[in-house]
């Protein structure tokens, strides 16, 4: 049983200023780097409104359709912008988060991969920020609750900038376990260990600047403690591969073998609740390191679905 990609060329029409970090290259790099590998190859579908609106209104919604160009750029903020495509490349990596939590949930795979820009967990309920614009793993949890009838959920994220869009859109929820490592401080300024969720089901865990991918493997393994007595039905990743000490944005030291390891850890607990694993990628910025450590997860979850 082989791993299902989730992809679109759409990815490639999300333009941004020259010089921001969220380029175009990125996707290259990823697809890239998972030529050659034996993935169930399917393409992103366009996310349903109503798939999107289980975590931000009809207004919001409708608001960035309206402000979407026909051409050039518009600026939502100093870091997120729109350029004409956009919105079909958010909407598909919703929509593929979407079809890949059907696709495990209906036994086809064991895990999947979204292999797609732009990043969401920064996308607050009713704030597009962080460059990203819905928020694809909550969404994709909210669906797997709602349409699938599960019970418990949880959403893991290991990218370097706290997933506050994840933690605005999941506070209330107790059906989802939420757990993310980032450093700290750093943008967006959110994910004290003090902020556990309206029903304690939120772990945040702070790593501080220069720390490397030995701290990170102890914090993970407290979250998956925690997660492990949640015992969830399907467990989902925010992958961010720029805790990297090659990205740009950050000063984290993890390296590929790390993301390898944590992804492993993952994966074992998620066996031994016999949940399927989705993983949505999320940020990475230095485009050799995001082809490396990309593959790197990738092939854990090929091992995982054996």
């Amino acid at each position: 049983m082989s791993t299902t990609l989730f992809t679109h060329p759409a990815a490639e029409a999300h333009l941004m200023p020259p010089g921001h970090p969220e380029q175009v290259a990125r996707y290259a790099a990823t697809m890239s780097a998972l030529e050659g590998l034996d993935l169930d190859r399917r393409e992103a579908p366009m996310a349903d409104d109503a798939d999107v609106l289980r975590c931000h209104p009809e207004r919001y919604l409708q608001g960035l359709r309206a402000a979407q160009p026909d051409e050039g750029l518009r600026a939502l903020d100093a870091d997120t912008h729109l350029s004409p495509g956009s919105l079909e490349a958010a909407l598909r990596c919703v929509g593929g988060a979407c079809a890949a939590v059907d696709a495990v949930l209906a036994g086809e795979s064991k895990n999947a991969y979204i292999a797609m820009r732009p990043p969401g967990h920064h996308a607050e309920r009713e704030t597009p920020m962080g460059f990203c614009f819905f928020g694809t793993a909550a969404i994709a949890a909210k669906r797997a609750l709602d349409h699938h009838g599960l019970e418990r959920v949880a959403v893991l994220d290991f990218d370097v900038h706290h997933g506050n869009g994840t933690q605005d859109l999941l506070w209330d929820e107790p059906r989802v376990f939420f757990a993310s490592t980032q450093q700290m401080p750093l943008f967006p300024g959110s994910g004290a260990a003090s902020e556990r969720g309206a029903h304690g089901q939120i772990m945040n865990v702070p790593l501080s600047p220069g720390s490397d991918g030995g701290e990170a493997r102890v914090a993970w393994d407290a979250i998956l403690k925690r997660c492990r007595e949640f015992d969830p039905q399907l467990v989902i990743i925010s992958a961010g591969f720029d805790s990297h000490r090659d990205d740009p944005l950050a000063q984290l030291q993890w390296d590929e073998s790390d993301f390898a390891a944590i992804t492993r850890s993952i994966c074992d607990v998620a066996a031994a609740c016999s949940a399927p694993v989705v993983s949505c990628q999320e940020g990475g910025y230095d485009l050799a390191a995001l082809g490396r450590s990309v593959r790197a997860h990738v092939e854990v979850l090929m091992e995982a679905g054996e």
